[in-house]
């Protein structure tokens, strides 16, 4: 190859390598996701699909099909039974309870996370660029509800006791020991609750919170430490807990309409 072939394709390259680096600098680098291998969309379009799912099915049982018992087994969205008339009109026990898991979950700092990045397009990784929006203004205005936690998780616990008291119930029938599948899944369930619910934020803050060094109050000190252990995972059990309410009411709604044969085995 002659000089001049040699400068030409010299030239070639340093022309595409100028224009590559260009495109490269307009062009952001894509940013993958720490938290998952999947794609990005996968995340947000679940927390969507299952919230929606789960509230259009609590709203459904708690207006229209009020009565969740069959024999010893009470559905979590009607305990603890309240029978109540206003006006003459009933008023469906869930209507008395739904807003305590409600206020609870809604103002959660697990589900907040989960809202805003399904709901409202935030993304997952701190590197990702935020869609354009207004001015930040933090947890006011519409979002200063959220400083209600503490006090949803007050009356979270005592919904959670109750729940207790109900699963343990269920394994007595007619003042007779029993044991079935029901029994099982409420036992369960009432597990994850209490490990969502005492694995909160809001305890584990009354727990250690407001001390200079928490290790010198040896019972607080405790109380923190068994919080936390629950707390690392508190995601995981958010998602459990709703599943397992969500399975139980099923399973005692497929009782009561027959779905479910009767036996002894349930």
């Amino acid at each position: 190859m002659s000089d001049r072939g040699r400068m030409r394709a010299l030239h070639s390259n340093v022309v595409q390598l100028t224009r590559r680096a260009g495109l490269e600098r307009r062009r952001p680098p894509a940013v993958r996701n720490p938290y998952s291998a999947l794609p990005d969309w996968v995340y947000p379009t679940l927390v969507v699909s299952v919230l929606s799912a789960f509230s259009l099915y609590a709203a459904w049982v708690v207006l229209f099909f009020p009565d969740g018992r069959y024999g010893p087994y009470l559905s979590p969205f009607t305990s603890p039974e309240i029978h109540a008339t206003i006006a003459g009109l009933a008023v469906p026990t869930g209507i008395w309870i739904f807003w305590v898991p409600l206020a609870f979950r809604g103002t959660c700092y697990y589900y907040r996370k989960a809202i805003f990045r399904g709901f409202l397009g935030h993304p997952r990784s701190c590197a990702a660029g935020e869609p354009r929006r207004g001015v930040y203004r933090g947890e006011t205005r519409l979002f200063v509800y959220n400083n209600l936690h503490r006090y949803a998780f007050y009356l979270t616990a005592v919904q959670v006791l109750i729940l207790w008291y109900d699963a343990v119930a269920a394994f007595v029938a007619g003042g007779a020991p029993r044991f079935g599948l029901g029994c099982v899944l409420m036992l369960v369930n009432v597990v994850c609750l209490s490990a969502y619910t005492f694995g909160c934020h809001a305890l584990r803050h009354l727990a250690g919170g407001g001390l200079d060094c928490v290790s010198c109050h040896r019972a607080r000190h405790r109380i923190w430490r068994g919080v936390t252990v629950l707390n690392v995972r508190h995601g995981a059990w958010a998602w459990a807990s709703m599943l397992t309410v969500w399975g139980v009411d099923l399973y005692i709604r497929l009782l009561i309409t027959g779905v479910v044969p009767h036996g002894s085995w349930n």
